[in-house]
């Protein structure tokens, strides 16, 4: 008989002694954040914005494993570390599988994190905790993919997922983590690369985004110019209207997961670009620089762009003169 997939959201099983991932019995809380990272980017006391605006830190981010997971978690990061380090020429090269369930580990780490904060809070006050159905489902099937790092999961057909790197040219101190909850998209700018990803569109936003992305194929970005393409992609992930299923199957020997078609309704895949809303999405991208949405939106038939100019062609990032 094959094991049972361990599905927390089913009963909200989300104790401190029991394994985020495998559903063991934990023998200690790990940081969501590696310690390589915490450490290489003095990351440990900065602060950490979570869903419901409390500030942590990024050390505070912690989620119980077990041994099993333990092990895999930490041959995952020593892999992540090194390719992360050697930069976007390894980073590229790297298997997206690994990228998905490192991704992934974060992202879900959060998630777990926020569930356990929530259900303390409304215990405290007599209550039961709960959220929307439809992100329960999303996030319940997001944990059984990263279950792929302690157990054998095969995917099959589309891949779950979308994940591009882009070579950037960022300053040697830069970690700069963005993630969405409830639209799963995550950006990543470090070293000489950034990484866009969508956990569960199956795969749909590389082609609506794939205008933009045959532009800066192949091309050094400017942060600017990378942080207007991850607005880009958050927002067009807010946009996506579908709730993505999957037919997962467990046997004895392996997971196997596949991709449910998107296009079954006649209604289209997004919903309709606003400019106002993605002028926003854009100014929160680009506060470093310190650009409002009056000033993006001036134009409203050509929203400012850093990797555009009026007739259309790429800006090589050499021209842009501005400093982060």
């Amino acid at each position: 008989m094959s094991k049972a997939i361990f599905r927390p959201f089913d009963r909200y099983n989300f104790g401190e002694d029991i394994c985020f991932l495998t559903g063991e019995t934990a023998v200690l809380q790990q940081t969501v954040f590696p310690a390589w990272v915490l450490k290489q980017f003095d990351l440990g006391e900065k602060p950490f914005k979570m869903m419901d605006e409390r500030i942590a830190t990024y050390q505070d981010i912690k989620v119980p494993v077990s041994a099993e997971a333990v092990t895999a978690i930490q041959n995952l990061d020593e892999e992540i570390e090194a390719a992360f380090n050697a930069g976007y020429e390894t980073v590229k090269e790297f298997p997206q599988l690994k990228l998905f369930q490192w991704i992934t580990k974060q992202v879900y780490g959060i998630i777990h994190w926020e569930v356990r904060a929530g259900i303390r809070q409304q215990r405290s006050v007599g209550e039961e905790f709960s959220f929307s159905q439809s992100i329960a489902h999303k996030f319940s099937n997001l944990h059984i993919m990263l279950q792929s790092l302690t157990r054998n999961v095969e995917f099959e057909g589309v891949l779950p997922w979308s994940i591009k790197v882009f070579p950037v040219n960022n300053t040697p101190e830069t970690f700069g983590y963005r993630d969405e909850m409830n639209t799963l998209v995550f950006s990543l700018r470090m070293n000489d690369f950034g990484i866009i990803a969508c956990l569960q569109d199956n795969g749909e936003s590389l082609n609506y985004d794939r205008d933009i992305l045959h532009k800066v194929e192949g091309k050094k970005l400017h942060p600017i110019q990378f942080e207007e393409l991850s607005a880009r992609f958050f927002y067009s992930a807010y946009l996506f209207n579908r709730l993505p299923e999957y037919t997962i199957l467990p046997t004895d020997e392996a997971i196997f997961i596949e991709s449910m078609p998107l296009r079954i309704s006649s209604r289209p895949v997004y919903d309709t670009w606003q400019i106002k809303t993605y002028g926003q999405v854009l100014e929160a991208f680009w506060k470093n620089w310190g650009y409002l949405l009056f000033e993006i939106i001036k134009n409203p038939e050509q929203p400012l762009s850093f990797i555009e100019d009026e007739n259309g062609e790429f800006i090589e990032s050499g021209k842009i003169d501005l400093t982060l």
